[in-house]
């Protein structure tokens, strides 16, 4: 399996969100938004196309499959 690399924290730090707050954006829990930025959850291609639009980064950008 592919090694995993999540920049999310970043991406949403610089749009001053949290994650409570990204995640209402999204439609997802707090959760969701934490195991990402732990690179512990693999997002459905639905979810980062609308976390990438959030905040405004290229998907490829946030999420690294190495």
């Amino acid at each position: 399996m592919a090694e995993f690399e999540c920049r999310l924290k970043q991406y949403r730090q610089i749009k001053d969100l949290t994650q409570e707050q990204l995640a209402e954006k999204v439609g997802v829990r707090r959760e969701t938004i934490m195991r990402l930025e732990k690179a512990q959850y693999n997002p459905s291609l639905k979810l980062a196309i609308d976390i990438s639009r959030v905040v405004e980064a290229p998907i490829e950008e946030i999420f690294v499959f190495r």
